[in-house]
């Protein structure tokens, strides 16, 4: 009977009969726990979970590994992860289940790292796992991207080993891994290999495309979705949108965003009108983007106003730039690079006394700049780089090749942009090592002399990237013959012979 209701999704009717047998006094046994322990993760009672844990313990089953996993989901489910690892580490003998339940608990948490190491341990003490293993896995090693780019590979690697079948969602959790890491034709491959592909599928790879500064042929896979039958649903509208923006294409932007509404009755969300702002603001047509917001049928949020002060800064349009700061600071708790944006667009036209003006105020409101800090693996390891940093053990080695690659790419028509310096740095001279020691600077020198030439160099950042560094990473791209890859804050930046994927504007 409690199967039955589970089964029937009447969770609530299903805890309350399990009450009622044990106010029968009909003992449970290890196939009556299971059952109820999963309506009470359906339902996300974590209090009548733990109530039947007790009861679990009191009646000898604690050691029962069917019951442990359940309980692991239970837990996992409702967030409480930390009893789920207890009861994981517990556990005499560990089933992929198992595993597999906590794995799950930290992806839907977005503990991504916690996903990693576990995977890692499985990995050590030579534990098989499945495809469920995998869909956990995938999207941490996409979600901390260049930190795990060699895992995820490991996995793919795997799974072609062991002929696993390429599913839907496997497919697709593998699909949306590449794109994350910026390896776009491998999300392609992965693609045209599934078998079978659904909506999602087919929106991961837009949306991969469309992130990663190929907005042709994101448009190309939609219009070959549509061919193919595939309903769109509102993320895959969210990935076109963004593959408009990315392409410069205006028009197709404004006619994708009525198709949503007119032809698949999808009601436009708050990142639809974002994307279109984004649309606008990227073309320069700075006043239409802010009369779209004004004309809005929903509140804009900070982010919608995030994208038009971005674009101004861009485009050098201050009034609705400063309009757009006030708005931020109205609806959300304004962060740096708010400030930033503005006092660069200041800065931008020669008003340095306001691009001050608006740094004393950051700092009087008690916000902060983060330090920029850039991320680059090397044979499995992870080295770290922060602006001006000497703290490095190797930072003589990393100056010096720094300043050997600022010669050769001056050499080739660089000029630094000091606009980018720290503000404490007056003179000249001062400015320009200022900027020449921004931290992907310091990566990308490291990746020149630790890899042979010709590779790939990958770099993570955790701000947005400034002007300089940009300028100055295309002519890196096209001096040394490499391709880099630039994950920022915001997108990825895919430098190759002097240009990059953003068309310079991010």
């Amino acid at each position: 009977m409690i199967r039955g209701f589970i089964y029937k999704k009447s969770n609530h009717e299903a805890i309350l009969l399990f009450r009622e047998m044990c106010e029968s006094l009909v003992q449970p046994d290890e196939f009556t726990f299971p059952s109820v322990l999963k309506a009470c993760s359906k339902l996300g009672a974590q209090s009548e979970g733990e109530q039947i844990h007790a009861r679990i313990v009191k009646s000898g089953f604690g050691s029962d590994g069917y019951i442990e996993n359940t309980l692991i989901h239970m837990y996992a489910s409702s967030g409480d992860l930390e009893v789920a690892r207890k009861v994981f580490d517990k556990m005499s003998h560990r089933h992929v289940m198992s595993w597999n339940s906590m794995l799950a608990g930290y992806a839907k948490n977005e503990l991504w790292d916690e996903v990693v190491k576990l995977f890692r341990k499985m990995l050590e003490l030579g534990c098989e796992f499945d495809e469920v293993t995998m869909i956990s896995v995938l999207p941490a090693c996409g979600r901390v991207a260049d930190l795990e780019l060699e895992t995820g590979k490991w996995v793919h690697f795997y799974i072609k080993k062991k002929k696993m079948k390429l599913t839907v969602t496997l497919g697709t959790a593998l699909i949306d891994f590449y794109s994350k890491c910026g390896l776009v034709e491998s999300s392609i491959e992965v693609f045209n290999k599934m078998s079978m592909r659904n909506v999602f599928s087919w929106t991961a790879l837009i949306q991969g495309l469309a992130s990663n500064g190929q907005g042709k042929k994101a448009l190309e896979y939609f219009k070959l979705m549509q061919q193919n039958n595939v309903v769109p649903n509102d993320v895959t509208f969210i990935g076109v949108l963004s593959a408009c923006s990315h392409a410069g294409l205006v028009d197709e932007g404004r006619k994708y965003f009525l198709s949503m509404s007119n032809d698949y009755d999808i009601e436009p969300r708050i990142e639809h009108y974002g994307c279109m702002v984004d649309i606008f603001g990227r073309a320069g047509l700075i006043e239409e983007a802010y009369e779209f917001i004004q004309n809005m049928p929903i509140q804009p949020n900070a982010v919608v106003w995030r994208t038009l002060l971005a674009s101004c800064r861009v485009h050098k349009k201050v009034e609705i730039g400063e309009e757009s700061l006030k708005n931020i600071i109205k609806l959300d708790q304004p962060h740096s690079g708010d400030y930033i944006l503005l006092s660069k667009l200041y800065s931008s036209i020669g008003r340095d006394d306001d691009a001050l003006r608006v740094r004393n105020q950051m700092k009087e409101n008690g916000i902060r700049k983060a330090p920029g800090c850039s991320l680059i693996e090397l044979d499995g390891v992870m080295y770290e780089f922060f602006a001006e940093d000497k703290g490095n053990p190797n930072s003589m080695e990393i100056y010096n090749a720094t300043e050997d690659m600022m010669r050769k790419i001056k050499s080739a028509g660089y000029v630094p942009n000091t606009a980018d310096a720290r503000l404490d740095a007056e003179e000249d001279y001062h400015k320009e090592a200022s900027v020449s020691h921004h931290s992907e600077k310091l990566a990308i020198a490291y990746g020149l002399i630790k890899t042979a030439p010709g590779t790939t160099i990958r770099i993570s950042k955790n701000l947005r990237v400034c002007t300089d560094c940009h300028n100055a990473t295309k002519i890196i791209s096209k001096v040394f013959k490499r391709e880099i890859v630039v994950r920022d804050r915001n997108r990825f930046h895919h430098f190759k012979e002097g240009s990059c994927s953003c068309n310079d504007y991010w």
